[in-house]
């Protein structure tokens, strides 16, 4: 490996390393050009095929703000209904001990109480106001590419949100507004051939608050890769 290659391994390790989840943002909107920049890196994503599934409804201004609002007041009065996408049902073992983990994290981070389950719902709330985000891009696949679509669909996120954290752009992954895709598909026009699959809700992060401070862990390496050898 020469030093320019290695330097591109550093440089993308360190990328990786410290691209986090921001749950409270600044006000100030992304520059058009830096938007543009973030999607052109992810539409190099790959896909099945090369179909490229994915589309984005994106929003800015008063957009996300309406959105927001509308979002937000529809939560209030209605259970979630059908997501387009099965979420899972429960969370066991492992899978259940990780969540749970980053969970407590985050409510440590701000000082709430495992017992104080008001302060929790309120915090968990805060995602359908988008944490403040001055951007959102809601994620769809298209229907009839099923299963892969969707997978092609978080490929395309994961490069979405590396792309932004390269520019200096905050973003979280939000997968709760598919518990209601039914007022999501019908404030933003999205027709009934694709399926919400997620939001990335992006702009500067808001540093100083506490919230922005926690990080999640990863398991190790040997915990997930299983070499077969002959």
């Amino acid at each position: 490996m020469n030093r320019a290659e290695g330097e591109a391994s550093c440089g993308f390790r360190r990328l990786l390393h410290d691209r986090w989840s921001c749950r409270a943002f600044l006000p100030d909107q992304v520059p058009d050009g830096v938007i543009t920049e973030m999607f052109t890196m992810a539409q190099r994503t790959a896909s099945w095929c090369n179909v490229q599934p994915w589309q984005v409804h994106l929003t800015k201004g008063e957009g996300t703000r309406r959105f927001a609002a509308g979002l937000a007041a529809y939560v209030e009065t209605r259970p979630p209904a059908a997501p387009d996408l099965p979420m899972p049902e429960e969370y066991r073992g492992v899978h259940r001990e990780r969540r749970r983990g980053a969970g407590h994290a985050l409510y440590a981070a701000l000082g709430i109480a495992r017992t104080d389950r008001e302060a929790r719902e309120e915090q968990y709330s805060k995602n359908y106001a988008f944490f403040g985000a001055p951007h959102v891009a809601v994620v769809t696949t298209a229907r009839d590419q099923g299963v892969y679509g969707a997978v092609d669909c978080g490929a395309y996120v994961t490069n979405l949100l590396n792309a932004a954290t390269s520019l200096g752009v905050a973003t979280i992954p939000q997968a709760a507004i598919a518990r209601y895709a039914d007022h999501v598909r019908e404030h933003l026009r999205i027709p009934e051939d694709r399926l919400v699959v997620c939001a990335v809700a992006f702009g500067y992060a808001d540093t100083a608050h506490p919230v922005n401070a926690f990080r999640t862990a990863r398991a190790d390496v040997a915990d997930v890769v299983f070499v077969v050898d002959g």
